[in-house]
């Protein structure tokens, strides 16, 4: 790290991350040239950097990832949650190597600059991590120039004019415009998708998620456990969603302060609570429901990201390791009475879901769909569901 004020860029550095608090972090750039501003986050997954580069929870995010090795598999069209990144850049220890997976159809690097994001290789992503972790998560400009000539203090007042995340509403930038039926299963090797399925098999619970956000593989689960799944943006009005006629309402996950989402989408929730309908939310989702019900949500320091975060399930002391994304969080202290807790995170020990104790609704702060991550919470889509039948 540098004096921004000061230095120039060393000998082969093509890209550099100016921290809102002066520090600039140099390295080597790749995907597309430019600069991006945001808060920067770190993420603790192994595995599933092109998931995570388009979940649309990521936008307004720089993504320093703890795993050294990333886009070592390379990409392919099937490993995304939306159609395009949503995270702006990602910050990697080793350089991006060629692929190295029977399935990869293109270098992440070529991906990265396809979709018009930054890389930069050759960063300390443990002291970033660690700064991180002890300064909370900042505002940056992430750059790159192949000629390797930057106006840092150019990209320092950007990084300090960047208004942050707190008070942000993302959801309306990343939700669809129009109203979408989805059809498509989980996915398997050797057969991809799963195809539509039978809609004469049987009656099917019809579900309306609302898309804050939402990552394809949570209605692919939502597909997988029988319902009929119809897609709204995330400022559909009550009559909009009711006119599908649903037999259960889904909350989804999203980027952006809840807080702020909330002024569109709380009055939508509590109109649904008092059908007594099945209703389920997923991070921004269950940020929703507390919200709806009267609680709070808070900034946290440093946020919860990764593929291996541990919780455990109040109701019978079991621990599930989840997959996490999420930089604010319910303030489980203001959770009304009919509110009962149902897990917590073993790491902070932050609420990481709620139910209601009067009607069928229920959520949690982590991501069940396990794209990427574990499965040991899958069982939640099938909950939801038993409660439609």
């Amino acid at each position: 790290m540098a004096d921004p004020t000061t230095t120039r860029a060393p000998t082969g550095a093509t890209g550099v991350l100016v921290l809102a608090s002066g520090e600039v972090i140099w390295g080597r750039g790749f995907g597309a040239e430019g600069s991006a501003v945001g808060e920067v986050c770190f993420n603790t997954a192994m595995t599933g950097y092109q998931e995570v580069m388009t979940d649309p929870s990521y936008a307004g995010q720089i993504i320093n990832f703890t795993f050294p090795h990333i886009g070592n598999v390379g990409t392919n069209p099937e490993d995304i949650e939306a159609t395009n990144p949503h995270a702006l850049g990602a910050v990697v220890r080793q350089d991006v190597t060629n692929p190295s997976n029977f399935r990869a159809t293109q270098h992440f690097r070529d991906w990265m600059s396809a979709n018009g994001r930054i890389g930069l290789s050759g960063v300390d992503t443990r002291a970033l991590t660690r700064l991180i972790r002890l300064k909370g998560a900042p505002n940056a400009v992430i750059a790159h120039s192949a000629d390797g000539k930057f106006d840092i203090p150019a990209l320092l007042a950007q990084a300090q004019a960047w208004p942050g995340l707190e008070g942000m509403d993302l959801a309306k930038d990343v939700t669809t415009l129009q109203t979408y039926g989805w059809e498509d299963g989980l996915w398997k090797l050797g057969q991809g998708y799963a195809d539509k399925p039978d809609l004469c098999s049987a009656k099917r619970p019809k579900v309306v998620a609302i898309d804050y956000g939402i990552k394809r593989n949570i209605l692919r689960n939502l597909v997988d456990t029988g319902c009929e799944v119809t897609v709204v943006p995330a400022t559909a009005s009550f009559d909009e969603i009711m006119a599908h006629q649903p037999d259960g309402l889904f909350l989804s996950n999203g980027p952006g302060d809840p807080a702020a989402t909330g002024e569109y989408s709380v009055p939508v929730i509590k109109a649904w609570l008092e059908t007594k309908k099945p209703l389920f939310g997923i991070c921004l989702g269950h940020q929703m429901l507390a919200l709806a019900v009267g609680a709070k949500t808070e900034k946290m320091h440093q946020g919860h990201r990764g593929a291996n975060h541990p919780v455990k399930r109040l109701s019978d002391g079991a621990v599930e390791i989840t997959s996490m994304n999420h930089g604010f969080a319910v303030d489980a202290d203001t959770l009304p009475a009919n509110a009962r807790a149902t897990h917590t995170s073993l790491f902070d020990g932050s609420n990481c879901g709620f139910e209601l104790t009067d009607q069928p609704a229920f959520s949690v702060q982590y991501h069940p769909e396990a794209s990427p991550g574990p499965q040991d919470s899958h069982y939640l889509f099938e909950k939801f569901a038993g409660m439609m039948s």
